[in-house]
Protein backbone atom coordinates (compact mmCIF):
# COMPACT_ATOMS: atom_id res chain seq x y z
CA UNK A 1 0.00 0.00 0.00
CA UNK A 2 2.77 2.03 0.51
CA UNK A 3 4.16 1.73 -2.42
CA UNK A 4 1.15 1.68 -5.16
CA UNK A 5 0.39 5.43 -2.75
CA UNK A 6 3.95 6.55 -3.56
CA UNK A 7 3.19 5.78 -6.77
CA UNK A 8 -0.13 7.67 -6.76
CA UNK A 9 1.78 10.72 -5.36
CA UNK A 10 -0.72 10.56 -2.83
CA UNK A 11 1.73 9.88 0.14
CA UNK A 12 0.89 13.62 1.84
CA UNK A 13 -2.53 11.99 2.82
CA UNK A 14 -1.49 8.98 4.06
CA UNK A 15 -0.11 7.29 7.39
CA UNK A 16 0.49 3.58 6.81
CA UNK A 17 1.74 1.15 9.21
CA UNK A 18 1.64 -2.51 9.16
CA UNK A 19 0.84 -5.02 12.49
CA UNK A 20 0.46 -8.58 13.24
CA UNK A 21 -2.24 -9.68 15.56
CA UNK A 22 0.27 -12.68 16.66
CA UNK A 23 3.56 -11.85 18.64
CA UNK A 24 5.52 -14.79 17.36
CA UNK A 25 7.56 -13.32 14.81
CA UNK A 26 7.53 -9.84 16.89
CA UNK A 27 10.90 -8.24 15.88
CA UNK A 28 11.74 -10.22 13.05
CA UNK A 29 12.82 -8.80 9.48
CA UNK A 30 10.69 -9.83 6.68
CA UNK A 31 10.62 -13.32 5.40
CA UNK A 32 13.47 -14.13 3.17
CA UNK A 33 10.84 -15.49 0.47
CA UNK A 34 8.75 -12.14 0.64
CA UNK A 35 11.95 -9.45 0.58
CA UNK A 36 13.08 -11.49 -2.73
CA UNK A 37 9.16 -10.89 -4.38
CA UNK A 38 9.45 -7.29 -2.99
CA UNK A 39 12.49 -6.46 -3.98
CA UNK A 40 11.87 -8.05 -7.23
CA UNK A 41 9.28 -5.52 -7.71
CA UNK A 42 11.10 -2.71 -6.33
CA UNK A 43 9.98 -2.00 -3.00
CA UNK A 44 12.74 -1.82 -0.35
CA UNK A 45 11.79 -3.61 2.62
CA UNK A 46 15.39 -3.73 4.91
CA UNK A 47 14.77 -1.54 7.53
CA UNK A 48 11.53 -3.33 8.03
CA UNK A 49 10.70 -5.53 11.51
CA UNK A 50 7.35 -7.41 12.88
CA UNK A 51 5.66 -4.95 15.23
CA UNK A 52 2.36 -6.44 16.58
CA UNK A 53 -0.83 -4.37 16.78
CA UNK A 54 -1.71 -2.43 20.03
CA UNK A 55 -5.09 -1.78 21.55
CA UNK A 56 -3.92 1.99 21.02
CA UNK A 57 -4.23 1.39 17.45
CA UNK A 58 -7.98 1.19 16.97
CA UNK A 59 -7.91 4.95 17.89
CA UNK A 60 -4.98 5.88 16.54
CA UNK A 61 -6.02 5.06 12.67
CA UNK A 62 -9.48 5.17 10.50
CA UNK A 63 -9.10 1.66 9.05
CA UNK A 64 -7.52 -1.65 10.32
CA UNK A 65 -7.38 -3.60 7.55
CA UNK A 66 -6.49 -7.51 7.75
CA UNK A 67 -5.73 -10.41 5.26
CA UNK A 68 -8.14 -13.34 6.73
CA UNK A 69 -11.31 -13.89 9.41
CA UNK A 70 -8.41 -15.65 11.42
CA UNK A 71 -6.39 -12.11 11.90
CA UNK A 72 -9.94 -10.43 11.90
CA UNK A 73 -10.81 -12.12 15.61
CA UNK A 74 -7.61 -11.56 16.86
CA UNK A 75 -7.77 -7.80 15.73
CA UNK A 76 -11.09 -7.85 17.82
CA UNK A 77 -8.84 -9.34 20.54
CA UNK A 78 -6.50 -6.84 20.62
CA UNK A 79 -8.46 -3.96 19.75
CA UNK A 80 -12.14 -4.67 21.30
CA UNK A 81 -14.93 -4.68 19.62
CA UNK A 82 -15.17 -2.57 16.15
CA UNK A 83 -17.70 0.34 17.38
CA UNK A 84 -16.53 2.60 15.21
CA UNK A 85 -16.65 -0.04 12.02
CA UNK A 86 -12.81 0.69 11.26
CA UNK A 87 -12.03 -3.46 10.71
CA UNK A 88 -12.06 -4.97 7.57
CA UNK A 89 -10.56 -8.01 5.22
CA UNK A 90 -8.97 -6.33 2.28
CA UNK A 91 -10.75 -8.13 0.06
CA UNK A 92 -13.79 -6.88 0.52
CA UNK A 93 -13.10 -3.93 -0.91
CA UNK A 94 -12.56 -6.01 -4.55
CA UNK A 95 -16.30 -7.41 -3.88
CA UNK A 96 -15.03 -10.53 -2.47
CA UNK A 97 -15.61 -12.20 0.82
CA UNK A 98 -12.57 -13.93 0.26
CA UNK A 99 -9.14 -14.31 2.54
CA UNK A 100 -5.94 -13.74 0.72
CA UNK A 101 -4.36 -16.42 -0.50
CA UNK A 102 -1.89 -17.18 2.90
CA UNK A 103 1.61 -18.37 1.24
CA UNK A 104 2.69 -19.07 4.85
CA UNK A 105 0.93 -21.94 4.12
CA UNK A 106 0.70 -22.78 0.48
CA UNK A 107 4.39 -21.37 -0.38
CA UNK A 108 2.59 -19.71 -3.40
CA UNK A 109 4.15 -15.71 -3.02
CA UNK A 110 2.54 -14.77 -6.26
CA UNK A 111 -0.97 -15.62 -5.67
CA UNK A 112 -0.21 -13.57 -2.32
CA UNK A 113 1.25 -11.05 -4.36
CA UNK A 114 -1.56 -10.79 -6.74
CA UNK A 115 -4.29 -10.76 -3.85
CA UNK A 116 -2.76 -7.85 -2.05
CA UNK A 117 -2.19 -6.34 -5.04
CA UNK A 118 -5.95 -6.35 -6.15
CA UNK A 119 -7.05 -5.84 -2.75
CA UNK A 120 -5.09 -2.77 -2.30
CA UNK A 121 -5.84 -0.64 -5.49
CA UNK A 122 -10.00 -1.41 -4.48
CA UNK A 123 -8.86 -0.11 -1.16
CA UNK A 124 -7.16 2.85 -2.39
CA UNK A 125 -9.36 3.36 -4.74
CA UNK A 126 -12.19 3.16 -1.84
CA UNK A 127 -10.47 5.66 0.16
CA UNK A 128 -10.18 8.27 -2.55
CA UNK A 129 -13.87 8.32 -3.84
CA UNK A 130 -14.84 8.38 -0.57
CA UNK A 131 -12.72 10.89 1.11
CA UNK A 132 -14.00 14.34 2.40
Amino acid sequence: MKDLVRKEGTENLFEIASGATSSEQVGNPVYPNVKKLLTEHGIDCSAKRAYQLQKQDYDKYDMLICMDENNLRNMKRICGEDKEGKMHLLMEFTGSNAAVADPYYTRDFDTAWNDINKGCRALYNHIMENKA
